[in-house]
């Protein structure tokens, strides 16, 4: 079926009120197709996979869709019938000896609901479980399109990164998917498109995420004038795809010439040392020393209580920024209270500096909860005046002045929506005001936990931009893999064991770690730099990796050689546009070249995985 169209909008516009959000948009989708949408909450996004999917009608144009296709959709809102088991959603019932049978429901089945019980009432289960549950009967429906909204909420980094796998593997085979997911890691690692939905238009771009950021900066450096914000928020975001894992940058196929020529004058995201030199004078050398701590749960409903930290002892220091990852129920959470002093561990004592403020981001939309130096959000104010209360004007790194009116536009709130009242606020805009306000505060010492949750993109890179110029100590809890690197310079993980370990290979780290803890017993549970791989194959993964790194020498010298006859070769062809007989040669050298360039990238990208 790759190849068959499956979807066709043609000039459908949707209006709610008096906002359009979709104007006489065409477009359309084949199998095989992964497309990712992005654009800002309330931009339209939802209401396009309505329309497509056929569950929203449009009020002009019309939506055509293959007449024998199967579409499976995953919304944001779990419809629970009373009575009714995981069992019956996910395999109609069918008894364990029966489903189990087949190795592709069992591996979806073990992966995503490996402790939950399958005979268990889903209007008992928490909204994470039945959110995992509906992604299972969704994979386990073998539909020709699937629609997927926030299909990584709930999921802990390990699981994002099987799902991500698992949709590669649907997508080699010929399924199609529309993604809504604020996790760029993941739209990266799935898609082949990118819509984006703004002003009532869809603009698509070819590639995954990182392929979209360099034509969308490329966009906005050609178009340009009254973007300047937008860009540059954009080649920020650029630069540090390009500085870091290849595997940010291996799905989309543009070339390295033109995307160093955006970033070659964008400095680091931000300066290390000034915000560790500038968080010293504000904090003093003392953050949080923590001292043999131990945090137990009792036993509960019958089940036996477990130790979710076992004799922790930490010392944090001031400007450190810090990512702790772990599965669900491994104790993030309960680690970042414990850390801000909001839980009592079992023994043991954790100790603040005297000069600490403390902001605590929870995963606590309503916000009505305290949160260190900021007072809780109050329904009856207005958002400039729930801003204002924690201040009017803060004071960043460097001395740089922000006033909470320019923070609240910088955050998405245009002048109309400044004196909405926060009991009118999207879920999304509640946790945009959440962590505005920490801002505001001026704390030392910032946790977050889950601060992605309902955010949009563009949002999120708001957020990044402002936590480079933020200078204090830094612990973030996330799922979201790509937020976690971009802002955090160090990464712990929480192994369920009691153990909270330093990750020097970062979240790839630990992703190994829980792989090899699968396989069995064999391999090496052990994170950090004791690990040691099996004496017959350390050898060879050596010496693969030493030659790995000797042909990523040879293949950037090749690489910047090709690059600079490339350049010789566009002047030659700039001075001779008028004599086409040799222009037409040289644009055969220049096709040639650009071949093998894209070879050699391939070779390289490959080789950067290998030398790890």
């Amino acid at each position: 079926m790759a190849g068959v169209n499956l979807v066709n909008a043609e000039k459908i516009s949707k209006t709610y009120g008096t906002r359009t959000l979709l104007d006489e948009v065409s477009l359309g989708l084949s199998a095989g197709d992964v497309i990712g949408v992005v654009g800002r909450n309330g931009d339209g996004k939802t209401t396009l996979l309505g329309l497509l999917t056929g569950s929203v009608e449009p009020d002009s144009g019309r939506v055509t869709r293959t007449g024998s296709i199967s579409i499976g959709v995953l919304t944001q809102a779990e419809q629970v019938v009373e009575g009714r088991t995981v069992r019956d959603l996910i395999v109609d019932g069918a008894p364990d000896h029966v489903w189990a049978a087949d190795s592709y429901r069992r591996d979806v089945v073990e992966e995503l609901l490996d402790q939950i019980d399958l005979d268990a009432e889903l209007s008992r289960l928490s909204g994470g479980e039945r959110r995992r549950a509906g992604l299972v009967a969704l994979l386990l429906g073998h539909h020709d399109l699937l629609v997927l909204d926030e299909p990584t909420n709930h999921l802990d980094v390990e699981a994002v990164g099987w799902l991500a796998t698992h949709l590669v593997t649907l997508q080699q085979r010929g399924t199609a998917m529309l993604v809504v997911s604020h996790d760029r890691w993941f739209l990266d690692a799935i898609c082949t498109r990118i819509w984006e939905v703004h002003d009532g238009v869809v603009d698509p771009y070819d590639g995954g995420y990182a392929a979209y950021v360099l034509a969308r900066a490329e966009r906005a450096r050609q178009a340009a004038a009254t973007e300047s914000r937008r860009r540059n928020l954009l080649r920020k975001e650029l630069a540090w795809l390009r500085r870091g894992a290849p595997a940010r940058t291996s799905k989309p196929k543009f070339r390295i010439d033109a995307a160093n020529v955006l970033i070659e004058d964008e400095p680091a995201p931000r300066d290390r040392l000034q915000l560790e030199q500038f968080s010293l004078t504000r904090q003093g050398k003392d953050v949080i020393d923590v001292d043999r701590v131990d945090v137990d749960l009792p036993s509960l409903d019958g089940e036996p209580g477990r130790t979710l930290l076992k004799n922790l002892t930490w010392s944090i220091g001031p400007g450190q920024r810090i990512g702790i990852v772990g599965v669900n129920g491994s104790g993030k959470t309960t680690l970042l209270r414990v850390l801000a002093k909001e839980l009592e561990p079992t023994r043991g004592r954790v100790k603040h500096g005297k000069t600490v403020r403390l902001a605590h981001l929870s995963q606590n939309v309503a916000g009505t909860e305290p949160s260190g130096v900021v007072p809780p959000l109050d329904d009856r104010d207005r958002v400039l005046e729930s801003a204002n209360r924690v201040r009017q004007v803060a004071v960043a790194a460097g001395g740089r002045e922000i006033s909470s009116s320019q923070l609240l536009e910088d955050f998405g709130f245009s002048q109309g929506r400044l004196h909405t009242p926060v009991a009118d606020l999207s879920g999304g805009e509640r946790r945009r005001l959440q962590f505005l306000r920490l801002l505001l505060a001026e704390p030392n010492l910032l946790m977050l936990d889950e601060p992605t949750n309902d955010l949009d993109i563009d949002t999120l890179t708001v957020i990044e931009d402002q936590l480079d110029r933020w200078a204090g100590t830094l612990l973030v809890v996330s799922h979201d893999r790509y937020f976690l690197e971009r802002v955090c310079d160090v990464t712990y993980a929480l192994m369920g064991d009691g153990r909270c370990v330093l990750l020097p290979g970062g979240v790839e780290q630990y992703l190994d770690a829980r792989r090899a803890r699968q396989v069995g017993p064999r391999q090496s549970e052990r994170v950090g730099q004791d690990e040691a791989p099996a004496p017959s194959e350390a050898p060879v993964n050596a010496a693969a990796a030493r030659q790995a790194k000797k042909d990523l020498a040879r293949l950037e010298s090749q690489i910047a050689k090709l690059g600079a006859r490339r350049e010789k070769l566009h002047a030659q062809m700039a001075e001779n546009a008028s004599d086409y007989a040799k222009l037409s040669q040289l644009q055969d050298e220049d096709a040639a070249i650009g071949a093998e360039l894209d070879a050699l990238e391939t070779q390289w990208l490959e080789a950067a995985e290998a030398a790890g």
